[in-house]
This record gives C-alpha cells, sequence and structure tokens, in this order.
C-alpha cells in the first residue's frame, strides 16, 4: 500500500510535464507564425509607402500640368461666348436696320383681317424706335421707322373707325320694343340682349384700343368712337319712332315678331294705355274753347238724350263733335301716337343708354369712360329734350288760346318721365351736372305749364260768359258742366301726377290747405302723397265750386224760371252722378265731406223750383173764390162763371204747360220718372178732388166744354213730358 502511493503523483507529475512541453511547443510554433506574418506585413507596408509615394508624385507632376491648361481652356470659352454674344448683338442690331424693309408689305396692306401679325409687325417697328432713339438718335434710320410706326398707328386707328362704322347698326325697333316690354303675365321676366357688334368684331375693336391706349399714346379713337356710336344710338332711336308711327296709326299695338317665336301668340309689346275718354275730352274741351269762351260761335246743338250715364254722356257729346270736327279728330289721332311714340322713346333711351355703357365699358379705359359716356348720349338725350320742349311749347300757345286738352297731352309724358326718372339718373350717373339737369329741367317745364293750365282752366269754369245764345234750349246739361266734369275725370285717371303739379307750384297757400308739421322741413316744404292728394281734392272742390257759381249765374239767361231750375237740376244730377261713377266723389269728400249730401240737396230744391211752375195750374182747382151753395140750389150767373173760369184756367194751362215742357230735357231716366210721378200725382189728385166738388153743380149746358180731360187722360199728358219724340 505504502509503494504503491508514492508511485501515483510521479506518473501523474511526468504526464502533467509531457503535456506542458507539447503546449509551449505549439506556442512556439504560434510565435514563431507571427513573426514571419509581421514581417511579411512590414515588407508590403514598406512597399505600399513606396508605392503611394510614387503616385503623389506623379499626382503633383499631372496637377501642374493640367491646371494651366484648365485655366486656358476656360479663357478660350470665355471669349468664343463673347464673341457669340457679340455676333448675336450684331444681328440683333443689324435686325433694326431691316424693320421698315421687313414690314413694308404687312403695313401697306393694313390690319384688315390679320390683326395679330400687323400688332407683331407694329411692335418690331416700336422696338426699332426705341433702339434708335437710345443708340442712335441722329441716325435717318429712327425716321424711317417712325414714319412706318406712325403710319401703323393710323392705319390702326383707320381700322378702329371702319370696323365701328361697318358693324355698327341701329338697333331694330322690335328688339328695342322687346327690351322695354313688361309682360305682366310672365313672373320672371326674360332679358333681351341688345348686340351692337359681333363678338369677333368687338374682340378686335377691344385690341386695337388698348394698343392705342398703351401704345399709341393717343385719345382720338375715344372721338371717334363716341360720334359713331352717339349716331348709332339717335338713329336706333329714331328709328323706334318711325315703327311706331307707322304700326301705330293702323292697330295700336306693336308686336315683336322677336318674342311672338318664344312665346305663342303674345304680343310683346302694346303702345301704353290712354285714359279711355281722353281724346274724347280733349275733343270736347278744344271745341269748347274754340267755341265757348271766344263768343264767335254758338254752343250746343245736341239732342235731348233719353237716359244717361257718364259714358252715354260723353259718346253724344263726342259724337256732335266728331261730326263737326273730323279733321281736327284727324290731328288728335296723330298726337296721340306722337305722345305714345315719345313716352316709348324715353323708356328706350334709358334702355340703349344703359346697353352703350355695358359696350363702352369693354373698349373704352376705366377713367374715361364716363367723360365719352355723356359725349355719347348727347345728341339722342338733346332730341328727346327739344322734343319735350316742343310738347311743353305747344301747350303753352294752347294754353294761350284757352285749349285747356293741351294739359291733358302733358299728363302721361309728365308720369312717365317720373316714373323713369329714377332710372334716367342711375344711367346718367358720374356725366356732367348739364347732362343729368336736362331730365329734372324738362319735368319742373311741365309741372310749370300744367299748373298754369289747371288754374286757368279753374278761372275759364267761372268766368265763361253767360251767353243766350250758348245754352242749351231745352235745358239740358251745359256744355261747361260736361266738359269741365271730363276734363276732372283725366286728373283723376293722373292724380298722383297732378297733385304733385300743383304741389310744385306750392300752390297750397292759394288753397289754404293746412300743413302737418311732418311734411314741413326746415329748408323747403316737402309734399307727401297724402298732401298732393288733398291739394288736389281742394282744387277740384275749386272747379265744381266755380262751376255751380257760373251755373246759378247762367240759369238766369232763362225766361222762364221752371226751365231754370230744370236746367240747373240736369248739371247738379249730371255733375253728381258723374263723380260718383268715375270716383271722383272720393277724392272730393277728402275736404268736403258732406259734398254729395249738398248736391243731392240742390238738386232736390231744383226740383221743388220746377214744381211750383205747375201752381198756376192747379191753383185754379182750389177752393179760393169756389162759391157757396147747398145741394140743389140754383147758382148765379156770376158763379157759374167763376167754375167755367177755374176750368178754363185749369184746361188752357195744363196745354200750354204741356206743350212748353214737352221740349224740355231731363236726360236721366230715373229723375225724369221721378220727376213725372210726383208731378203726375200732386195735379192729378187736385184735379180729380176737384171734379168731385163740382161733380154735382150744373154750371153750363156743354159740361164737355168745360170738362175736356178726364184725370186719367191728364196723367198721360203730363207722362209725355221731357219727350221731343212724344
Amino acid at each position: 500500500m505504502g509503494i504503491t502511493s508514492r508511485m501515483i503523483p510521479t506518473v501523474d507529475a511526468s504526464d502533467r510535464k509531457r503535456e506542458i512541453e507539447e503546449k509551449l511547443k505549439q506556442e512556439q510554433e504560434t510565435l514563431s507564425f507571427i513573426r514571419e506574418n509581421l514581417e511579411k506585413s512590414d515588407q508590403l507596408t514598406k512597399g505600399m509607402v513606396s508605392i503611394l509615394s510614387s503616385f503623389e508624385s506623379r499626382l503633383m507632376q499631372l496637377e501642374n500640368s493640367i491646371i494651366p491648361v484648365h485655366k486656358q481652356t476656360e479663357n478660350l470659352q470665355r471669349l468664343q461666348e463673347n464673341v457669340d454674344k457679340t455676333l448675336s448683338c450684331m444681328d440683333h442690331v443689324i435686325s433694326y436696320y431691316h424693320v421698315a424693309k421687313d414690314t413694308d408689305r404687312i403695313i401697306r396692306e393694313g390690319p384688315t383681317g390679320r390683326l395679330d401679325e400687323y400688332l407683331a409687325c407694329i411692335a418690331k417697328i416700336q422696338k426699332a424706335v426705341e433702339y434708335f432713339q437710345d443708340n442712335n438718335p441722329d441716325s435717318p434710320e429712327l425716321n424711317t421707322v417712325k414714319a412706318r410706326f406712325e403710319k401703323g398707328k393710323e392705319l390702326l386707328e383707320a381700322e378702329f373707325r371702319s370696323l365701328l362704322t361697318r358693324y355698327s347698326k341701329p338697333v331694330p325697333p322690335i328688339l328695342i320694343l322687346d327690351a322695354i316690354s313688361v309682360d305682366e303675365e310672365l313672373e320672371v321676366q326674360e332679358d333681351v340682349v341688345l348686340e351692337h357688334l359681333p363678338e369677333a368684331v368687338l374682340q378686335d375693336i377691344i385690341c386695337i384700343a388698348g394698343w392705342l391706349v398703351e401704345y399709341g399714346r393717343n385719345q382720338d379713337f375715344m372721338n371717334v368712337y363716341f360720334q359713331i356710336r352717339s349716331n348709332q344710338l339717335d338713329r336706333s332711336i329714331k328709328g323706334l319712332k318711325d315703327h311706331f308711327r307707322k304700326n301705330s296709326a293702323n292697330s295700336g299695338i306693336l308686336y315683336s315678331p322677336a318674342v311672338q317665336t318664344k312665346r305663342k301668340d303674345t304680343p310683346t309689346k302694346k303702345a301704353p294705355k290712354r285714359p279711355g275718354t281722353i281724346r274724347k275730352a280733349q275733343n270736347l274741351l278744344k271745341q269748347y274753347s274754340q267755341h265757348g269762351l271766344d263768343g264767335k260761335k254758338g254752343g250746343s246743338n245736341l239732342t235731348p238724350l233719353e237716359g244717361y250715364d257718364h259714358d252715354s254722356r260723353v259718346k253724344h257729346l263726342s259724337d256732335a263733335v266728331t261730326e263737326k270736327h273730323g279733321a281736327a279728330a284727324g290731328k288728335d289721332d296723330v298726337l296721340d301716337i306722337e305722345i305714345d311714340s315719345y313716352i316709348h322713346c324715353i323708356s328706350a333711351f334709358v334702355k340703349l343708354a344703359q346697353s352703350e355703357y355695358a359696350l363702352l365699358a369693354e373698349i373704352i379705359p376705366e377713367h374715361h369712360q364716363k367723360k365719352t359716356f355723356d359725349s355719347l348720349i348727347q345728341e339722342a338725350l338733346d332730341n328727346l329734350m327739344l322734343e319735350g320742349d316742343n310738347i311743353v311749347s305747344a301747350a303753352r300757345r294752347a294754353i294761350m288760346r284757352h285749349d285747356y286738352s293741351a294739359v291733358l297731352t302733358i299728363f302721361p309724358i309728365l308720369r312717365h318721365l317720373k316714373m323713369n326718372k329714377a332710372e334716367f339718373d342711375s344711367t346718367l350717373q358720374g356725366t356732367a351736372a348739364s347732362t343729368k339737369n336736362k331730365l329734372p329741367t324738362l319735368i319742373t317745364s311741365m309741372e310749370t305749364i300744367g299748373a298754369k293750365a289747371l288754374e286757368e282752366f279753374a278761372d275759364s269754369i267761372k268766368n265763361d260768359p253767360d251767353k243766350e245764345y250758348n245754352m242749351p234750349k231745352d235745358g239740358t246739361v251745359h256744355e261747361l258742366t260736361s266738359n269741365a266734369i271730363l276734363f276732372l275725370q283725366q286728373l283723376l285717371d293722373f292724380h298722383e301726377t297732378a297733385g304733385a303739379m300743383l304741389a310744385s307750384q306750392v300752390l297750397g297757400d292759394t288753397y289754404n290747405i293746412p300743413l302737418d308739421p311732418r311734411e314741413t322741413s326746415s329748408s323747403a316744404i316737402s309734399y307727401t302723397s297724402e298732401f298732393n292728394k288733398r291739394l288736389l281734392s281742394t282744387y277740384i272742390c275749386k272747379v265744381l265750386g266755380n262751376l255751380q257759381l257760373n251755373l246759378l249765374s247762367k240759369s238766369k239767361v232763362y225766361e222762364d224760371s221752371a226751365l231754370s231750375a230744370i236746367f240747373l237740376h240736369n248739371n247738379y244730377n249730371y255733375t253728381l252722378k258723374s263723380l260718383e261713377k268715375s270716383e271722383l266723389i272720393q277724392l272730393v269728400t277728402v275736404t268736403q265731406k258732406k259734398a254729395e249730401g249738398s248736391y243731392r240737396e240742390l238738386i232736390e230744391q231744383q226740383i221743388q223750383m220746377y214744381q211750383r211752375s205747375w201752381l198756376k195750374v192747379t191753383e185754379h182747382l182750389t177752393d179760393r173764390n169756389m162759391p157757396v151753395f147747398q145741394p140743389g140750389t140754383k147758382l148765379k150767373d156770376k158763379e157759374r162763371q167763376v167754375i167755367k173760369d177755374k176750368f178754363k184756367g185749369f184746361n188752357d194751362g195744363l196745354e200750354e204747360l204741356c206743350k212748353i215742357q214737352k221740349g224740355w230735357a231731363i236726360p236721366d231716366k230715373e229723375q225724369r220718372d221721378f220727376i213725372r210721378q210726383a208731378q203726375r200725382r200732386v195735379v192729378s189728385d187736385t184735379y180729380r178732388a176737384f171734379l168731385h166738388r163740382c161733380a154735382n153743380i150744373s154750371f153750363t149746358k156743354n159740361p164737355e166744354k168745360y170738362h175736356k180731360y178726364r184725370p186719367e187722360e191728364v196723367e198721360e199728358m203730363i207722362g209725355r213730358l221731357f219727350d221731343t219724340s212724344a
């Protein structure tokens, strides 16, 4: 055991030593390998360093060789570029010397049909001018290109004028009528576009105008523009006027074929409706003024009417006038057409002017538009204003002749002018004050002459002379009454215009109308619609008051008081019925609340006055002087004679009155029947009572000689009163 234990460690040490030696050997081999590799690496490094050093040396040599060459190349390139630029500049400069020659043909042929090419040539010439001015102002070439540029500009101006002249045409009347028409049946109105120039032509004109403004430094084309367009505007309005005269004379309605293709059988434009009796009123007023006031001719030749209302009376009077004044009526129809034509032309001017401004805004520079537009519309506007002034002058001359129908001519025109004034002012906004004031001046003139006519008419009603030959023999309605009512009815149709007309002359003081504080201001009276209405009401009441006073004076011309009463009754009744039917009574009652009742009282008074005429008949039937007797008592001769005289007085009076009054007239059937019935009842009852008292009295051997009429026959005779056909 001991030997064994000492031998084991010796074996382990030997093995351990052997392992260590082997590892040491391996390590030595590894170390030797590393050393060899390091030596090789050193050798390679030295070789690489040598190579890099050689490469660096060579690069330095190459750089030293290339840099000078590169610099020389850059200089050469710069020189080349300078040479190219110089040559280009030379070519460019030389081209300026050839511009005149190169553009000669195009400039001579003008811009027609090739505006773009022509403007390109002009641009070349303009650049040449600028070049020579900057670089060689003394060269002859400058004068050449300048002349060529001016020639080109002249041809552009000529082309501008030519295009405008060639393609500017008057607007057809039917298109104007479509543009100013208002179709009440259509909820949405179709705007009618007025195309003054074809689109392609318009674009050329805009292009030329732009060039002339920017490069041509010329504003003469604006004068050309407004002159040409002004002429066309005026021709358009005159064409409408001629069209209106030709067509209105036949139908009174202007149809527009242009719109009929869109709206089946619907006329686009109708002549403005004039009041139904305005021309009749003018005819009657003219006849009255010419034959009533001047005292040269007699008055009414009118036959009695079976029954009248306003329209029948107007028709009756109008027919009587027409028979004697057919030629005058023809002139009145022409005047109607002229008035309607003028009204249409006013509306047409506004529409055409608006359309012209829209066109002008595309062509004329903005800061020149208002001035050019002002010049453009002057001729047409002046012609319209001159025509309006002529209407005022004609009215003034007519009024001097006491022809007050002239004011009826002014009413529709004045109303139309005032209705369109706001749009008129808007259209002329920005024009000169003298231009904008033309319409207000015309309106003021019409209001002044109209107010004068109204005042003089009222005075003429008051001062119409009482002429025996001018009085109706049958006591019917006097022409003065008919004319006054007809005239006032026209005021009703134009009540706003008439009221403003009176207010414009500050006639409130004349009529003593109290002013509401709300209707006044510190600077002037502000005439409201309500004030104008009260003013017109007061004027109408003044005319009616003058008429009543004059009729009362005229009635005294009649020797027979009964006929005088019938005359006043007829006139008062006609006045009242006319006021009621035409609704004038509503305007009258604005200031005269009891006017209707007052007229009815006057009518009743005249009926009572007339009935008094029968007292000289019925007084024979009273108990006055009637003998007192007992039944069966024989009458004395004197007593019998009294009864005979009563019968004879009644018979003679009845026959005389029926004969006379049968020729008198009460045109109103209702009033005629009422008066007949009332008189028949009074006379018949009195006569029956008289006959009853005398029934048992023997006063004559021939009773049929005195008892000529039965009560029924008396009633029949009275029933034929006021009947010229009986």
